[in-house]
C-alpha cells in the first residue's frame, strides 16, 4: 500500500550554503533504516516522490543537491564537491546503515558518499550512476569550454507559468517518458517564483551546464568504488550509439570492481528508467535490500 502523507521540507546549513531536504517521517514502531534519494542533473528531489511514496510508513529523505531544487549552490568544475556536501548533511542528521538510491549524477555521489562514510549506508541501489570507464578519466580532453558552453545553458528558463512549463514540455522527449505524476512533480517542484511575477528554473541553465562540462572531474570515483564495502546493486539502462540524455552514461564493468557489486542490466528502460516507471524502481529498491 502506498503512503499517501506528503514529505516536511526541511533545510540545514552546511559551511553557508543552505541545503534542502524532504523528510517522510516513520511510523511508530518502525526501525527500518531510511531511504536516502539523491536525484540527477537538473533535476530535483521531489521528482522521487512516486518512488518515496512505495515506502509506507518508512522514514525518507530526499535531497535537494548543490544548486538544484531549493537548495543553493553556484556552478561548479569540480563533481566531489557534491558528494562533500551530502556527507556533512549525513552527518549533521546522524545517519546510519541507510538504505541509498541515487540516479545519474546522485549515484555518483552516494558511490562516493559510501566510501567516504563507511558507516553512513548499509546497501546502495544506483539507477544508471554516471560513473564512466577508467580511459575516460584520464584522457586529456575538454569537452566544453566557456567559448563553446554545454548545450544545457540554453534551456528554456522563464514561464509565465507552472501549466506553461508543463503544456510545453508534456510531448517533448525526455518528458514524455516520464509517467505523467513524475513530469507534473517534475514541473510544480522545479520552478521558483520571481520577484517580478512568473517562474524561473530552480536549476539554473549555467548550474546544469557546468554539471555537464565537469563530468569528468571526480576521477576518484573509479578508487572511491573499490572501498565501498555494502552491497550495491547498479541499474544500467539501455545503451544508444550517440551520446544523448536516453543512453546509460555507466560504464559495464562498474560493479564487478566494487568488492559486493551486482550488475543489473535493464535495456528496456531509458536512463530515465525511475520517472518512467517508478514502481518498477521501487520495486527493485525493495527486492535488493530483502536479497
Amino acid at each position: 500500500m502506498a503512503r499517501e502523507d506528503g514529505p516536511a521540507t526541511r533545510c540545514v546549513d552546511i559551511d553557508g550554503l543552505r541545503l534542502t531536504y524532504y523528510e517522510w517521517g516513520a511510523s511508530p514502531g518502525n526501525d527500518q533504516p531510511p531511504l536516502v534519494i539523491a536525484h540527477a542533473t537538473g533535476f530535483h528531489a521531489r521528482c522521487y516522490d512516486a518512488i518515496a511514496e512505495h515506502f509506507p510508513g518508512r522514514r525518507v529523505i530526499a535531497i535537494d543537491l548543490h544548486g538544484h531544487g531549493k537548495s543553493q549552490g553556484e556552478p561548479l568544475e569540480d563533481w566531489h564537491i557534491v558528494s562533500v556536501e551530502v556527507c556533512a548533511l549525513l552527518d549533521h542528521l546522524g545517519i546510519r546503515g541507510a538504505l541509498g538510491m541515487g540516479h545519474s549524477m546522485g549515484a555518483h555521489t552516494l558511490l562516493q558518499c559510501a566510501a567516504d562514510r563507511p558507516d553512513a549506508f548499509g546497501r546502495l541501489v544506483l539507477f544508471d550512476p554516471v560513473v564512466m570507464s577508467p580511459s575516460y578519466y584520464t584522457e586529456d580532453a575538454t569537452d566544453f569550454t566557456s567559448d563553446a558552453p554545454h548545450p544545457a545553458i540554453r534551456r528554456k528558463r522563464d514561464f509565465p507559468s507552472i501549466e506553461a512549463m508543463i503544456e510545453r514540455f508534456a510531448t517533448r522527449e525526455p518528458y514524455s517518458l516520464f509517467e505523467r505524476r513524475v513530469f507534473e512533480d517534475y514541473c510544480r517542484h522545479g520552478l521558483v517564483e520571481k520577484d517580478d511575477g512568473g517562474y524561473t528554473l530552480a536549476c539554473s541553465p549555467e548550474m546544469e551546464a557546468s554539471l555537464y562540462s565537469s563530468s569528468r572531474s571526480n576521477g576518484g570515483i573509479l578508487d572511491a568504488a573499490r572501498r565501498v564495502e555494502i552491497p550495491v546493486l547498479v541499474v544500467r539502462a539501455k545503451q544508444t550509439e550517440k551520446m544523448d540524455f536516453k543512453g546509460s552514461p555507466t560504464w559495464p564493468g562498474l560493479a564487478a570492481i566494487i568488492p559486493h557489486g551486482t550488475d543489473l542490466h535493464r535495456p528496456d528502460h531509458t536512463h530515465f528508467h525511475p520517472f518512467e516507471d517508478p514502481a518498477d524502481a521501487a520495486r527493485i529498491i525493495a527486492e535488493a535490500e530483502a536479497s
